[in-house]
């Protein structure tokens, strides 16, 4: 029986929908525990091949963005076993956290309406932004 084939180098490893889902819910649930503004899923599967779920929030100042990653970051570990990566922690204006399947952009409010990353990365149809919680 021959080995499995390695991942090419530099390729980050593929979840199924399973874990997918489980992360995204983990992640969703830590914003909402740190009370997280404005909370935004944008699905990404099959449109991007960056990850399967963008989460865009908002923290009331620099010190919950900061904190909001931070508890993000720790939650992944320990619970899925998985590491991230985070870049923009030491100004917090604009945290970006890269968990493979999902992309975190936490922001102060002004940066996050100064970017618009919802209309920036909004599809048409069933691919628009999305609130948890929101009714379809």
């Amino acid at each position: 029986m021959p080995a499995p084939k390695a991942a090419p180098t530099g390729a980050a490893p593929t979840a199924d929908d399973a874990e997918v889902t489980q992360l995204h819910e983990l992640i969703l649930r830590s914003l909402e525990d740190d009370q997280a503004v404005e909370v935004t899923t944008i699905p990404l599967k099959g449109k991007s091949a960056i990850a399967d779920h963008m989460v865009i929030a908002s923290g009331r100042s620099t010190r919950q963005v900061a904190s909001m990653a931070e508890k993000i970051a720790r939650r992944v570990k320990e619970e899925l076993h998985r590491s991230v990566k985070i870049e923009g922690l030491p100004t917090a204006d604009w945290v970006l956290i890269d968990a493979q399947d999902v992309i975190v952009h936490l922001f102060r409010p002004e940066v996050r309406s100064f970017y618009n990353l919802e209309k920036m990365w909004a599809f048409d149809g069933d691919g628009a932004p999305t609130r948890p919680g929101a009714a379809d």
